[in-house]
């Protein structure tokens, strides 16, 4: 299963709005076939396994595959796993997640049992899990799944107090936020954010797949000269704003960049609108990279799910030195978003820690 594990992560960035997805074949002690989702529209994990046997020359007959997720039993792109399946005579299903899409939702299982396959659910259940949670959050809720990303010093600053930030983290945790941006399928940041650093929110690993670029700029102040405008025609640019000129929607259109009006009571761009959007648009997930006071904006608006937390062994201090989130702040302890720490690792000399929001912020 663990190898399935690792075939699955193979599928990142390119199997959206699909989850990723692995599939082992053994028999008598030996690894005979094995296979992932390589992209959206192609073959499934179990058929990609139940092929590479073939390509071996073994027999699936009488067979165990081990299969990251819930075999499917409804056509879409691909007809049902479950019919490979039950027609390669593989006698034994283990299982690691279950599928939380109602047009699957342990119907798969059934059908393999009703075939009289022998099928083992939950095996190693948190590390499948851990695969998914996009896939999870967007088949249930029809909404992108939100993750918020910031990189600050070991005192808690993202800029000095000049608002230089390049670099705070190393190499190593670089790279990782582009990983991020090929696993993301939209990225997002304040008008602050393009103005201080006039960035490309483009994914920079070899194959890595491009996100949406998003910018929240209420009254429309993105320079027509911006690397995000002038690359529009080439990665999509979506520029979310309140009640902005006409004049300047149409000439950032002409551009190639989408303008999207989302005015919210206060006439500034809604967040809570933009997410709902997204998930209508089939966008299933969201990096949120900056700055500030989109970072407090986004989780006083209850819409973020995860926290990046890049923290680098440097000591900015000055007290008009930015933290990673801004806004008006909790009044009392008691204020504060909550967050469950998931995951420690080293990257370099930095540290990441990842976080889940508490679900209570969501509901």
């Amino acid at each position: 299963m663990r190898r399935a594990i690792q075939l699955a992560a193979e599928g990142e960035g390119k199997t959206r709005p699909n989850p990723l997805v692995g599939a082992v074949i053994v028999k008598d002690g030996r690894l005979i076939g094995e296979g992932y989702h390589t992209k959206y529209g192609s073959l499934h994990a179990e058929r990609e396994a139940l092929a590479d046997c073939i390509r071996r020359g073994e027999n699936p007959k009488g067979a165990d595959i081990y299969v990251t997720l819930e075999p499917c039993c409804h056509t879409g792109k691909q007809p049902p796993c479950t019919e490979a399946l039950i027609e390669s005579g593989v006698k034994r299903v283990i299982i690691g997640s279950s599928d939380p899409n109602p047009l699957a939702a342990g119907k798969g299982i059934e059908i393999l049992r009703e075939h009289r396959l022998q099928v083992e659910t939950g095996f190693l259940k948190e590390e499948c899990d851990a695969l998914n949670p996009i896939f999870f959050h967007y088949i249930t809720t029809g909404k992108p799944y939100v993750a918020l990303k910031y990189a600050m010093t070991a005192d808690g600053r993202i800029a000095t107090v000049t608002g230089a930030s390049r670099w705070i983290t190393g190499e190593k945790a670089r790279e990782h936020v582009h990983r991020l941006r090929n696993r993301y399928a939209s990225i997002l940041v304040g008008i602050n954010t393009v103005l201080a650093d006039n960035p490309m929110l483009n994914c920079r690993l070899p194959g890595g797949v491009n996100p949406l670029r998003i910018v929240l700029d209420s009254a429309l102040r993105i320079p027509p000269e911006s690397q995000l405008v002038q690359t529009a025609r080439d990665i999509p640019l979506l520029v979310v704003c309140g009640n902005a000129p006409a004049e300047k929607k149409a000439a950032l259109e002409k551009l190639g960049a989408e303008v999207l009006p989302l005015p919210g009571a206060d006439g500034r761009a809604d967040l809570k609108a933009l997410v709902a959007e997204l998930g209508r648009r089939g966008v299933d997930s969201l990096l949120i990279e900056g700055g500030s006071q989109v970072h407090y904006s986004a989780l006083k608006a209850g819409i973020v799910n995860y926290v990046y937390s890049y923290v680098a062994p440097k000591i900015f201090g000055g007290h008009q030195a930015l933290g990673p989130v801004s806004g008006a702040g909790a009044q009392q302890v008691a204020d504060a978003f909550q967050l469950c720490r998931r995951n420690v690792q080293l990257l370099g000399d930095d540290i990441l820690i990842e976080y889940e929001v508490s679900r209570c912020l969501q509901e």
